[in-house]
Order: C-alpha cells, then structure tokens, then sequence
C-alpha cells in the first residue's frame, strides 16, 4: 500500500506557474493534509470546507474539496447540517450556493456511506491487479514517520489475492475490522469469518487472502508491523468457485 501523491497543482500550472504548483502539491497537500496525527483528514475536510464557504468561494475548488470531504467520511447528512450551520454565520447565499455543489456530489449517495469511522478513501487503483472487483484506500498515518496504517475498504465479493507479508524478522501485518462482514483465510486452514470488532494477527511468512463477503461491503484498518527486509508477495487469485461457495 501506498499514499496518494497529490499532482493536481502540476497538472494545472506546472508550466505556468511551477512554484505554486509545487507549493500546493507539496507542501499544502503533502505536508499540511498529511499531518493526521494533529488532526484527522475529516476534521481537515471541515475546516477547508467552512473557510471555502465562509468566503463565498463555492467553485470548481469547493466541488473539489466537497469530493474530498465525502470521500474522507463526511455523510451527506453531516454535510447538509455543516452547511445548515454555516449559513447563520457565513451567510445564506452563501450557503445555498454550496448545497447546489453538494447536491450533485451527494446525489448518488442513497446507500449508507461505506468505509466505517475512517471513510472510504479513494479507489485503491494501484493495487487494482491484486484485487478481485473494487477496493479502496484511505492512509492514516504517514509511512516515512511511523509505522503505516490504512483503512481497506472492499465492495461486496472483493477480495485480494492470495499473498506473503515476507521479512527476514518482524514483519506482519494486523488487521483491526472496523465495518462490514468479510473473511480472512491461511493456507491450510478453514476460512475465518470477519465482523466488525475482530481483530487479525497475520505473522510474516504465511500465505493469506483477505476481503469481503459476497453481500457486504467490509473495512478494516491494516497495519504493517516493523520489520526487516519487509515486501510482499502477490500470489495467485482466490479460486471464484471456491470463493462463491463460502
């Protein structure tokens, strides 16, 4: 697992302005937004979001962060009382101009927000080519500072490959279930059925699948224990017959 580099600054301005995009990439997004040990990702979505609107600046930035918001856990029914709060301090047309944003960033979101506490993230594309069906990844913590976390979250069937969490000692990975029904399986052994509370202890070495249950979304906090020489070993896809029979 990997955190999302940000690049929309030199996407946009890289040639016309390189300094600001760098700033907005780098420091902005990769240094301020990353700093979730100070305060969480929604919290930070909060704060952007009633500055945005308290300024009246409800533009393609605000769709931005709107898109933001939801994915690191805000509901549509917390944004609509963020939003109704802020209207007697920021202003009603202020307000009313950012629920004509939110409305379609929301609008497909009938279902219950997914994720659990820690919200969905973003699709989980990097690693798409170990996953059978859609998984998504929202980093907690930093893996240049401390130890790497990061909320999985997997659509109903998704599951990942069978895999090695490989170290020459330490190594490992912990997974604490936060939302959702899902199943974790070792080689050699009866699959596990998963529920939120559950906690997952994978010891270096051992070859292991993880996802979620036919007809639930399921999440889980995954947490690379420290070790040395530590990688991972993509193996072979989960057997979709075996699988279906679960």
């Amino acid at each position: 697992m990997e955190t999302k580099k940000q690049t929309a600054g030199r996407d946009s301005l890289g040639e016309f302005a390189p300094k600001f995009a760098q700033l907005n990439d780098d420091v902005l997004f990769g240094e301020v937004w990353s700093r979730d040990d100070k305060l969480s990702l929604k919290m930070r979505s909060i704060v952007t979001v009633t500055a945005l609107v308290s300024k009246g600046m409800v533009d393609s930035s605000f769709e931005y962060h709107a898109k933001t918001a939801k994915a690191n856990g805000i509901t549509k029914t917390e944004m609509a009382e963020i939003l109704t709060h802020l209207a007697f301090y920021a202003g009603w047309p202020n307000a009313w101009a950012a629920f004509r944003i939110v409305k379609e960033v929301y609008k497909d979101d009938s279902e219950p927000c997914h994720g659990g506490i820690f919200g969905l993230g973003s699709e989980n594309s990097a690693y798409a080519k170990y996953f059978v069906g859609k998984s998504y990844l929202n980093p907690l913590t930093n893996p240049e500072k401390t130890v790497f976390a990061a909320n999985v979250t997997f659509e109903p069937s998704c599951r990942n490959n069978w895999h090695i969490h490989k170290a020459s000692k330490g190594g490992g990975q912990i997974l604490l279930c936060t939302d959702g029904e899902g199943w974790y399986q070792e080689e050699g052994s009866a699959p596990r059925s998963l529920k939120q509370g559950d906690v997952v202890q994978i010891p270096a070495g051992v070859k292991h699948w993880h996802g979620a249950k036919k007809d639930s979304w399921f999440s889980h906090v995954a947490i690379e224990c420290p070790g040395e020489n530590t990688s991972n070993e993509w193996l072979e896809k989960v057997d979709d017959e075996y699988y279906n029979n679960l």
